[in-house]
């Protein structure tokens, strides 16, 4: 029987995929249309789908290594790509891009060490479901609120760097535990 974690053609990565598939579209719905509301919608899908391939790995026993990387891969490129459109019309995005850049560029970089180390690819855990929850609400409030006022952009943008600040410290504490020997 082969190993599950190293399966590749999962419901789950085909969602996954589906998903880096749905990027050009959104952006193209947003930017190129200016159809605001359609660009949100396939937005939910993905984020429908996301969610849909989380349950099915776990629920029926679909969790790869490949999966573990190629979900928060979509994630971020869906992220940013939606982060990308909104600063066309709100220029305090650059601050939350900015902040998700530096993230990310940390846990590529302690991530690879932890694998090296420990030859294991670890999930996410809840405070980067957290943190990719509060985002995807952000950058969903700013397509769909057309006119949203500065003041109320701005607290979203901060709750939106906030929770992924929180995030980069708690993940930099359980990779450091990891690469110390300890779980994490």
């Amino acid at each position: 029987m082969p190993d599950k974690g190293k399966q590749i053609l999962t419901i789950p990565n085909l969602l996954s995929m589906f998903r880096i598939l749905l990027i050009p579209l959104i952006v193209w719905l947003y930017c190129g249309k200016q159809d605001y509301p359609l660009a949100a919608w396939v937005l939910v899908l993905s984020g429908a789908t996301d969610i849909a391939d989380g349950f099915i790995a776990r629920h029926f026993h679909m969790v790869s290594d490949l999966g573990k990387v190629l979900d928060p891969i979509a994630d971020k490129l869906t992220q940013t790509a939606a982060l990308g459109c909104l600063l066309t019309r709100f220029q305090a995005v650059w601050w939350l891009l900015g902040v998700l850049v530096v993230k990310e560029t940390v846990m590529a970089f302690m991530g690879l060490l932890v694998i090296r180390r420990t030859g294991a690819v670890y999930s996410a855990s809840w405070h980067g479901k957290l943190a990719t929850c509060v985002l995807y609400a952000v950058i969903f409030t700013h397509i769909v609120w057309y006119a949203i006022p500065q003041s109320v952009s701005a607290v979203l943008v901060l709750a939106g760097a906030a929770s992924i600040l929180l995030s980069l410290v708690l993940y930099t504490k359980e990779d450091l535990g990891r690469l110390r020997g300890g779980q994490g």
